[in-house]
């Protein structure tokens, strides 16, 4: 794209400058300065942008749609932004949710109308971090959207599902970044420590491999992440007599201070790490379970949330198979709550392993969601009469508690043929007479449920037989 490319008129009879895109300056971290310039220079994210993509064709024709770049830290949604603004006819005008505000957008809305009558030119606007614009932000944007008035690009971190308006977001197209490979990674390091014009080309800088596969592992995907921390460790290098620096591990590992883990309490990763955990311990795998419960506390979660939710799953996915669970479960929470961090992540990670390993029902979870089910479906009619308090004169005269059979009085004459459940014998009906013949609790073969299966079937069969 040429300048005279840009070269229409404007309002004033004038052509407006060439569109530029601002240089990072020499003192601008060495992730700014070695932004992508072309598509040719971008890494990663082939299936958006490679030989033959769809949005590669859109962007060198200069029809861009509006869209959501959505990925993680780093994946390069503002560089692609940047590249697209090099390229395209139309004026780019960026913003961020972080600074900008109403009025920021309703002074690019009326450029851009000024723009389009006067010499039909396009105005694409990029926000970056657009999920920080409330409700009231984002519908500022989209009648102007709509109408065309303006292209938009929005970046965002966040799922755009939640993050962005439905109404917003039904006239863009989502395109997903991906984490940068650990390839990626290493192409950039290299590229930047080659570079003597916006790089560190002229620091005669030596990498140790030990150092380079350290800053890669642990740049986890952004490459932010592993630029700055590659400058980091340059200044930090000692100069030799040669004038020669060489980046160490430890230099690496000091400039890095602490893997970038992708985490947000709020988002999607919360949800899906928590998620991974939990079908981990349904499938009874210890060891996936110990992982994501790992990732999950060393990316700062509340580890008492991690105990709730262990909580629910040990009544929800081990029920009766194992009633110790919930005990296990409990006292997992009690101890972090006592001991706090780090030291509680052990007593999490026993309740793990037991839940894990534990033999697996849900027969509780399902008998309960069909209780759920009846109470809203169906008419609740009043207690039986045989089961109703009777503290009053009055209600005893009404039938309150008439009838009702003391289930003490009647088990100890019983045979027990089983010593760990009460006699089979169904003394008399307690549900409401529409839900009489109701069955809620279905228990599995699965640990004790196997012996309340059988003590059920033998309750079942004997009211069969006293019909």
């Amino acid at each position: 794209m040429t300048d005279a490319a840009n070269q229409q008129p404007s309002l004033f009879g004038e052509p407006p400058p060439p569109l530029t895109v601002p240089q990072a300056g020499s003192d601008a971290p060495l992730a700014a300065r070695m932004r992508p310039r072309t598509l040719a220079e971008f890494v990663g994210q082939d299936h958006l942008i490679g030989p033959h993509r769809a949005l590669r064709q859109a962007i060198a024709a200069d029809l861009l749609p509006s869209l959501i770049l959505w990925g993680p830290p780093g994946s390069g949604k503002t560089s692609l932004a940047e590249v697209i603004a090099r390229l395209t006819r139309a004026h780019f005008i960026r913003l961020s949710a972080v600074t900008a505000g109403i009025a920021d957008l309703r002074k690019a809305v009326e450029e851009a109308g000024e723009r389009r009558r006067a010499n039909k030119q396009r105005t694409i606007l990029f926000i970056d971090e657009i999920h920080r614009f409330n409700r009231a932000q984002q519908d500022a944007i989209l009648p102007h959207v709509e109408r065309g008035i303006l292209t938009l690009i929005g970046a965002t971190t966040e799922n755009p599902s939640f993050a962005v308006n439905s109404a917003l977001l039904s006239r863009c197209r989502v395109y997903v970044l991906h984490p940068l490979t650990e390839e990626h990674i290493a192409l950039l390091l290299d590229r930047a420590l080659a570079d003597g014009e916006r790089g560190l080309g002229k620091l005669q800088l030596t990498l140790m491999e030990d150092a380079r596969q350290f800053l890669i592992s642990a740049a986890n995907g952004d490459a932010r992440v592993a630029l700055n921390a590659l400058e980091l460790a340059a200044t930090a290098a000692p100069v030799d007599a040669a004038g020669r620096r060489t980046i160490t591990p430890t230099l690496v590992e000091d400039a890095i201070q602490h893997r970038a883990l992708l985490y947000d309490k709020a988002g999607d990763q919360h949800y899906d790490l928590i998620s991974a955990l939990h079908k981990s311990l349904r499938g009874s795998d210890p060891d996936a379970s110990l992982y994501w419960l790992g990732r999950i506390l060393e990316a700062g979660e509340d580890p008492l949330y991690i105990a709730r939710r262990l909580i629910r799953f040990a009544s929800e996915d081990v029920g009766m198979a194992d009633p110790q669970a919930l005990l296990i479960a409990v006292a997992a929470q009690q101890a972090v709550h006592f001991v706090g961090m780090p030291e509680g992540a052990l007593a999490l990670a026993q309740a793990v392993v037991y839940l894990a390993t534990a033999p697996k029902s849900n027969a509780l979870y399902r008998a309960y969601s069909r209780v759920l089910e009846d109470i809203h479906r169906t008419q609740n009619e009043p207690v039986p009469l045989h089961l109703r308090n009777h503290p009053t004169r009055l209600m005893k005269d009404l039938g309150y508690g008439k009838d009702y059979r003391y289930a003490h009085d009647y088990y100890r004459d019983l045979p027990l043929e089983d010593s760990e459940r009460p006699p089979h014998q169904r003394l008399q009906d307690y549900l409401p007479e529409n839900l009489r013949d109701r069955r809620y609790y279905t228990p599995t073969d699965q640990g004790q449920e196997r012996s309340i299966q059988r003590w059920l079937a033998r309750r079942h069969q004997d009211d069969q037989d006293n019909q």
